[in-house]
């Protein structure tokens, strides 16, 4: 286990440098030069050369690339051009509200979709199957900002249980800070638990057809019972790996709801940035994204090995 543990940070090592490489360039033909958006168009060329040249955004493209790299190794993403605040610290704010959105969307979707699947594989073939896997391809078909819309209407300003947009902080407390995350969680999960519970379906229906799942119920199990204590286990390798996904796309891929419920998170961060031409905040925000993305993937594929046994002498 350990020596699979090794081979698959390697990789996850070079996954980070390759993508750090295509970060930067990526970031480098985005049109636009930021001393001159933060000057105005009228600003006098010797002007804008000068806030280039305290910016740093006078020297090559490799120097930049090294000095951000060196920078992020050392826990220092720059400052911001616009804010003239260290990116750490930005980040650091918002982050305290994009990931436990995630986390709580994920909970929300895992909660929904794991017995749902397993109820729609228990019947498999049946009006309850049919019916489960009718309204989890609604749910897959709806866009997560018009139910996020959907909601706000209904549950902020019909029933007023909940606000319609804006973060209060979590030194409020925490039941203030998740009721504020409530709706956008819900937004995030519907699509993503109606994908898993169709994953978890079609995974334990698999089983079904297995030796050990009808010697299991030649002992007298009925059909949910043996699903959930043999076949459940088995069928988790295609449910981790859309776990890992679904983790990270609520992690980085929030940024229309974040706009909708008006949250200040990452997802704000980076539309704000793109928008000012705040490339080192742009760059590093991205970074750390990809960084969240190949440590999810590493940690599933730890998971994987935990899972079954007979992945880790591959």
């Amino acid at each position: 286990m350990l020596r699979y543990a090794l081979k698959r940070l390697v990789s996850l090592l070079g996954a980070l440098a390759v993508a750090s490489v295509v970060v930067f360039a990526a970031i480098e033909v985005i049109p636009g030069d930021p001393a001159a958006y933060m000057l105005g168009l009228n600003a006098a060329p010797e002007t804008v050369a000068a806030l280039r040249a305290e910016l740093g955004l006078d020297a090559g493209p490799i120097a930049r690339y090294i000095n951000w790299v060196t920078g992020m190794l050392q826990g220092d993403f720059g400052i911001s051009y616009t804010y003239r605040t260290p990116v750490s610290e930005m980040v650091g704010d918002r982050l305290w509200i994009s990931l436990p959105l995630a986390l709580y969307a994920l909970a929300l979707s895992t909660i929904i979709a794991f017995p749902v699947g397993i109820w729609a594989a228990s019947k498999r073939g049946t009006s309850v199957d049919i019916g489960i896997m009718g309204f989890t391809q609604l749910g897959v078909a709806i866009p997560n900002f018009w139910f996020a819309m959907i909601l706000v209407v209904i549950f902020a300003i019909n029933l007023r249980w909940f606000s319609a947009g804006g973060f209060p902080g979590w030194g409020g407390g925490l039941f203030p800070g998740l009721k504020a995350l409530t709706l956008p969680a819900i937004a995030l999960a519907l699509p993503q638990a109606s994908i898993l519970s169709r994953v978890m379906r079609s995974a334990l229906v698999d089983m079904l057809d297995q030796d050990f799942m009808r010697t299991a119920r030649a002992k007298g199990l009925t059909q949910g019972q043996a699903l959930r204590r043999h076949a459940l286990r088995n069928a988790m390798i295609p449910v981790l790996t859309i776990l890992g996904l679904q983790f990270s796309f609520l992690l980085a891929g929030a940024i229309i709801i974040e706009n909708v419920f008006f949250l200040p998170g990452l997802g704000r961060l980076i539309f704000q940035a793109i928008a000012q031409r705040d490339l080192i905040v742009v760059e590093s925000v991205v970074m750390i994204l990809v960084f969240a993305v190949i440590l999810v993937t590493f940690l599933v594929d730890l998971a994987y090995a935990a899972v079954d046994p007979r992945l880790r002498v591959h």
